[in-house]
């Protein structure tokens, strides 16, 4: 029996009562919290000259908020396609260490690889955490219809938070609309804050928040590029000196 399976009590549901079970955890801390955060994007979106069709297209298929942020930050600076394809691919390469991890936790060898491709979809911060959390206490055969209806039902309610916030941003005092607006950096940082794993980790980030405000300051267009490649090299290479000694 696999170890992780051990923690799986029997359960007399079906896969069609996981997927419901998997739907009610939008009512959760991690899911509130990833709203409270979208909220500070219809703001970020409305403000960068978006509309909301747009804003909610972004929400439901990109579905990673840092790189949502990213994109719309990269366009709103005016750099060229090219780097803004760049700049949102090295945004996203966390989400397939984070994909890796998981697959052995939900997946059941005698489903076909093809299940699971719909569901990747919904692969992020927050989704990971919760499916980390709960699925070791699923029986594996139901860990795909908990885990699907969760993303389902998570990716839904931002992408109807995300058009609610867009619409109200224009209609709130400036000073909630701009409260509303930082949440969208703070729920960035504390999220790749949360998921590091390693030393390097939390130093490419440290890095990164020492070398923003200057990169941002001699290339605008250029600067989250710039600070992602230089700031994890530099924070890799401190790493490897160090762990060597």
């Amino acid at each position: 029996m696999d170890p992780e399976d051990e923690t799986a009590a029997p359960d007399g549901r079906g896969s069609w009562g996981w997927f419901l079970r998997g739907l009610a955890g939008i009512v959760s801390a991690p899911a509130l919290i990833l709203m409270a955060s979208f909220v500070g994007f219809g703001g970020l979106v409305r403000e960068s000259g978006w509309s909301a069709g747009e804003a909610a297209m972004m929400t439901g298929m990109v579905w990673a908020l840092p790189s949502q942020v990213v994109f719309v930050g990269s366009v709103a600076a005016g750099a060229s396609l090219g780097a803004t394809i760049i700049a949102v691919a090295l945004s996203a390469v966390r989400l397939l260490p984070m994909t890796v991890a998981l697959m052995p936790v939900l997946r059941d060898p005698k489903r076909s690889v093809v299940a699971y491709l719909p569901a990747s979809h919904f692969i992020a911060i927050t989704a990971w955490v919760v499916a980390m959390l709960r699925l070791p206490g699923i029986p594996r055969e139901h860990r795909l219809a908990f885990f699907s209806g969760f993303g389902l039902a998570l990716t839904s309610c931002n992408i109807g938070v995300t058009v609610l916030s867009h619409q109200l941003a224009g209609t709130v005092p400036p000073s909630i609309a701009a409260g509303l607006f930082f949440l969208t950096p703070i729920y960035f940082l504390v999220s790749l804050w949360s998921a590091a794993r390693m030393r390097c980790d939390y130093l490419a980030l440290l890095v990164g928040l020492a070398l923003g405000p200057v990169f941002h300051r001699i290339s605008p267009e250029f600067d989250i590029l710039w600070v992602g490649i230089l700031g994890g090299t530099l924070a890799y290479g401190i790493h490897r000196v160090v762990g060597r000694r």
